[in-house]
Formats: C-alpha cells, sequence, structure tokens
C-alpha cells in the first residue's frame, strides 16, 4: 500500500527558496536597482558638449567613454563610443575638464550594502523565525517547553449532539447526568453532591467513543479539549508531565468544560516494580502527574475528564479508584435496532431510495461497528456514481455489505473450469450443509466470484433474529457447516484442496473456545482453561492450565471437529442429487440468491 504524505516539508527546504530567491534578486534586481541612469549619446553630441563647456569628468574605459555632465544644478552621466581622435586630449584640457580613472556605476554605496547584506540577513531572519513558530505549534520536539497540544473547541465548533450519536441509547443515558451537571451545578452543590470527576469509555475500535464525548460538549455548551494520550509522550524526561500541568491549568482557566483524552491506555498502563529498570521513565512520570492533577482540582468547579480506550484491563488500578476515573462507560457493538439507527443516521445526508429496507442490512451485518456502518453508507453512494445513478439503491446497499465483508469483486481473474467447479461444489457444500440442520442461520447468497479479500467464492448467511448467545448444539452445527466444503470436495473428487483453510481456522478456533472458555466438553466441564487477555481488540487468549492438560484440549478439539466433519459427509452424501443438480445451477450462474437455494433444493 502506498504511503500518503505528511504534508509537512523538511526545514531545509525553506532554506533552499530563500537562498534561490535571495540570487534571483542579485542576479536580476540589484544590479538594476544600483545602477546609474546613464544616457547613451553620439560622438559628436559629447564633442559638441565639451565645447559648449558642460562635460565636468571624462574617463576612458577600453571600449566606451563615460562622462559627467552638469545640466540645470543636476549632475548627469552619459556614455559614448571610442573614435580615434589624437586632438581629444587637448580639446578636454582647453575646456578645464576633468580626468578620472573610473566613474562609479552605483548610485550609492549605502543602498549597495543595504541590498548586498541587510536585507538577505533579514529575510533569513524572518523565514528562520516563521520555522521556529511553526515548530513550536506542531509540538512533539524540544523547542515546545512543555506547553499542551490541547485543541480547545468552542461550544459551536464541536457540531455534534446526542441527536448523532445511535445504537448507544446506555452510554447516552450515563452520560447524560453529566451534561444535566454542567447545566444545574448548584442542583448538585445544594445536596452535596460530588459529580466523578472522570468517566472512562470503553469498546472496540469503531463504536463512537469519540464521537460521544463531542456530544457531550456539545450539548453541554462547554468548551471542549481533545488530546491523544501519545501526544503526551515526549523525547525528554519531563516534558510529557509538564504537558499534563499546562493541560489541567487551561481548564481551569475555561471551567465548565470537558477533557478528553482519547487512547489514554498509551499513558495510563500498569506501572512495574521498578526492579527492571522502568521505574522512572517519562510514561510513568507522565501518569504520576496525571493522577496528581486529578486528586488536585475542585470537582465542583465543572471540569469533567472523559477518556477512551479500547484496553482497559491494561490500566494502572490507580488511574481508576474513586475520585478519578471511577466511572465506566461501555461503548459496545451495536444491536440489531442501534446498527439500523445507525445506518438511519449516517443516510441523511445521502440520496437514498424510499424503498430502502435498513432493517435487511441491518440483519446483515451482525458484530459490525458504527465507523463500519458508516463506511457500507459512503460505500453504497460510491457504486451508485459508479453506476452512473445519482439514487442509492437496496442492491447498492446488499452490494456494499460483501465489500466490507469480502472486498471487491475480481471479475478479471483466470480461474480454470476445473477449479471453478471444484469452487462451486465446495460452496454448495457449506450451503446444503447449512439447510440441512435445524439451528442454521438461512443461506442469503452464494457466489463463486472472486473477491479482492482472497476468497475464491463464499456463502453468506444471515440469522433471522438477533442473537446474543449461543448453545452448544448452534456451536456444532457452526462448525459442521464449516467443514461442509472440505466434505464435499472429498465426496465429488475424493480429494481436498487449500480452498478451505479459513474454514478450518474458523472452525478449530470454536471447537477450542467450546471446550476451553465455554464449558461445553463433558470432559473438563465447567473449568476455564484459558482467558481472554484483550477483549475489544481480536480477543487474543491464552492457556490458564499445564502442559499435560493443552494435550487433553488438543485432543478434544481434534474429536468435535471430527465429529462434525463425519456428519458433514453423511448429510452430502444423503443428498448428491441435490449436490450436482446445484453445483450446476451455480456453475453457470455464478451467484445465486438464497431463495432460488431453496426453491432448487425443495423441488
Amino acid at each position: 500500500m502506498e504511503k500518503k504524505s505528511s504534508g509537512k516539508r523538511p526545514l531545509i527546504f525553506y532554506y533552499a527558496i530563500a537562498l534561490l530567491v535571495l540570487m534571483l534578486i542579485n542576479t536580476f534586481i540589484t544590479p538594476q536597482l544600483l545602477e546609474r541612469q546613464v544616457e547613451e549619446v553620439g560622438y559628436n553630441d559629447f564633442l559638441q558638449m565639451v565645447d559648449e563647456g558642460k562635460v565636468e569628468t571624462v574617463s576612458m574605459e577600453s571600449d566606451q567613454i563615460r562622462f559627467i555632465s552638469k545640466e540645470d544644478g543636476k549632475e548627469k552621466y552619459y556614455k559614448t563610443g571610442i573614435w580615434p581622435d589624437e586632438g581629444l586630449t587637448q580639446r578636454l584640457t582647453e575646456k578645464n575638464v576633468a580626468f578620472a580613472s573610473e566613474i562609479p556605476t552605483q548610485s550609492s554605496p549605502l543602498l549597495a550594502m543595504l541590498l548586498s547584506w541587510v536585507f538577505p540577513l533579514l529575510l533569513l531572519w524572518g523565514v528562520g523565525t516563521l520555522m521556529f513558530k511553526k515548530m513550536k505549534n506542531l509540538g512533539g520536539n524540544a523547542m515546545t517547553f512543555g506547553k499542551s497540544n490541547a485543541k480547545i473547541y468552542a461550544e459551536n465548533e464541536t457540531g455534534k449532539t446526542f441527536s448523532d450519536v445511535a445504537g448507544q441509547d446506555e452510554a447516552k443515558e450515563a452520560l447524560t447526568e453529566i451534561v444535566d451537571f454542567l447545566h444545574n451545578p448548584d442542583k448538585y452543590a445544594d445536596i452535596g453532591a460530588n459529580l466523578p470527576k472522570g468517566a472512562l469509555l470503553v469498546g472496540p475500535p469503531g463504536t463512537g467513543k469519540t464521537l460521544l464525548a463531542r456530544a457531550v460538549a456539545g450539548e453541554a455548551h462547554v468548551p471542549f479539549f481533545s488530546i491523544s494520550g501519545s501526544e503526551f509522550v515526549e523525547m525528554f524526561v519531563g516534558m510529557g508531565a509538564a504537558k499534563v500541568r499546562d493541560l489541567f491549568k487551561q481548564a481551569v482557566e475555561k471551567a465548565p468544560c470537558i477533557v478528553f483524552i482519547d487512547e489514554i491506555d498509551t499513558i495510563g498502563k500498569k506501572r512495574d516494580s521498578g526492579l527492571n529498570g522502568g521505574g522512572n521513565d517519562e510514561r510513568e512520570q507522565t501518569l504520576n502527574q496525571l493522577l496528581a492533577e486529578m486528586d488536585g482540582f475542585d470537582g465542583k468547579k465543572g471540569v469533567v475528564i472523559l477518556a477512551a480506550t479500547n484496553r482497559p484491563d491494561s490500566l494502572d488500578k490507580a488511574l481508576l479508584r474513586p475520585g478519578r476515573f471511577d466511572r465506566r462507560i461501555p461503548v459496545e457493538l451495536p444491536d440489531l435496532r442501534g446498527r439500523e439507527a445507525i445506518l438511519k443516521v449516517h443516510a441523511k445526508d445521502v440520496k437514498m431510495d424510499s424503498r430502502i429496507d435498513f432493517h435487511a442490512i441491518a440483519r446483515a451485518t451482525s458484530g459490525a461497528s458504527g465507523a463500519e456502518l458508516a463506511n457500507i453508507i459512503n460505500e453504497a453512494a460510491l457504486r451508485a456514481v459508479r453506476q452512473g445513478r445519482n439514487i442509492v439503491l437496496q442492491e447498492d446497499l446488499q452490494e456494499s455489505v460483501e465489500v466490507v465483508i469480502a472486498g471487491y469483486e475480481r471479475k478479471n481473474a483466470v480461474i480454470s473450469e476445473e477449479e471453478k467447479r471444484i469452487i462451486a461444489y465446495h460452496e454448495i457444500g457449506h450451503a446444503l450443509v447449512a439447510a440441512k440442520q435445524n439451528d442454521s442461520a438461512p443461506v442469503e447468497k452464494i457466489t463463486i466470484i472472486p473477491r479482492t479479500s482472497g476468497a475464491l467464492g463464499y456463502t453468506m448467511q444471515v440469522d433471522e433474529e438477533e442473537k446474543v448467545l449461543m448453545s452448544r448444539d448452534q456451536a456444532v452445527n457452526k462448525i459442521t457447516t464449516l467443514t461442509g466444503g472440505r466434505a464435499a470436495e472429498e465426496v465429488m473428487f475424493s480429494s481436498v484442496t487449500s480452498g478451505a483453510s479459513n474454514d478450518i481456522e474458523q472452525a478449530t478456533k470454536i471447537a477450542r473456545a467450546m471446550v476451553s472458555r465455554f464449558g461445553m466438553s463433558e470432559r473438563f466441564g465447567m473449568v476455564a482453561l484459558e482467558q481472554v487477555d484483550n477483549l475489544y481488540l481480536g480477543g487474543d487468549t491464552s492457556l490458564a492450565c499445564s502442559q499435560k492438560t493443552a494435550a487433553e484440549i488438543d485432543e478434544e478439539v481434534i474429536a468435535i471437529v471430527r465429529q462434525a466433519h463425519d456428519k458433514a459427509v453423511e448429510i452430502l452424501r444423503q443428498n448428491m442429487q441435490k449436490l450436482n443438480e446445484l453445483a450446476q445451477y451455480l456453475l453457470e450462474r455464478e451467484t445465486i440468491t438464497g431463495e432460488e437455494f431453496m426453491d432448487i433444493l425443495n423441488g
């Protein structure tokens, strides 16, 4: 992927431009400014002026004669060409003309010094001053001297209110109290209540944590300070702590206001014991200063600290104690109703067809964040433009869902007929196994058109309603569906290909979770053998058991996947006729809908 330029030019670039300007001035402009106004005349005119006594000084050069004439009390400078004239010296002597070795060509030595030396130095000094100010405003260098880079937004600059936030009703409700406090602080002061100084917004990336913070400021009509945790980390030890002090100083001056620290885990990570030599580094000094500042200001003044992170497990406990970030507000992935509301919010400024079914799109995007849903709306609008339309249709939204999930279609991909046939049987295997099980999601679409994500084809299943729990039967059925593609290859071609690699990875992941985290194994029962280290960033896990138990977990996982695979093979062998018929139909059409699939399956 091409790396985008940051748009910042190095300092040497501006000095090079300044030097180039100086060279051009010295070459073309300065000589013209310093050169005297010299008029060229003929040799006969020169002699006539000598005879009339108008010439005062003459200078003989190799290729010309320069002379000064005084007319009306003003000196004028002339030049003429050389001409053979032996009596010229005597004529000049008779008229008392002074002989000079050289007549100055510059009008003023002072002006020459100003243009040649003073002006260039002033120009270079101005460029240097400008660059110094620019570097100081950018921050992140030794010249900032501990000043904060917090951006201050006036109440009309945030431009966001709770009406711009959809799908996060619980988070908005929890933040409404903060808005009310900023509007009516006396109501809380009368009863003696103190609003929590800090609220921590936690959730996966793209769920709208920053948007919520800006909406709180917009609702409360107070200044909004926004700064990222990484901006506190400086090259020199102590600079980050100085920035924290400066930020809180500004906040107290602007109170009531909201201070928002994004990605606070950058400076708020758990401190170690200091035995490894890391107990006094820049990050810890910045964290210590933040803790001290939060303790030092009065919560009744109306300074509310909001912070966002998607790694709450890595934060220092001192940061989460009462009196600091003691209010934790989850900003989770939206549910079905929330996704539909988010789609409608982002579709407000897009020309949409009146028959758009946002509910269907919301059903097809289970697990999508608010940022991904906004991207789906934008992709649909871009597709409508590519198709030559000025309005977004339902098919644009459906295609944009697939673009976000699997990437763009690779229509020019070269795939042999034999491989295309294998892919068709593979995808029909998934769909057929899913359709013949009770607790599987209905098939929405089957395609064998390759995608830019690397998928050679895929089968889309969409649940008819939102599900927050998964039973053991549903988990086993999902694994069985995932093994259906490889099972179809074995049944039809008596061989296997690499096309099932992603299916194998997902099936193994579900089976391992059943054994080690969900307690769905009779062999181990309700025992947690694995723990999730990072819930919001990929859900990485680590084993919490002995090596012997880990080997037994592997055996149990292999057994679950093998049983599901055997079940898939059995289903396909019982429905060989439909498998062939559906695969042939998919080869002809390349893409079929769930309705077409079910019509053929049901005869």
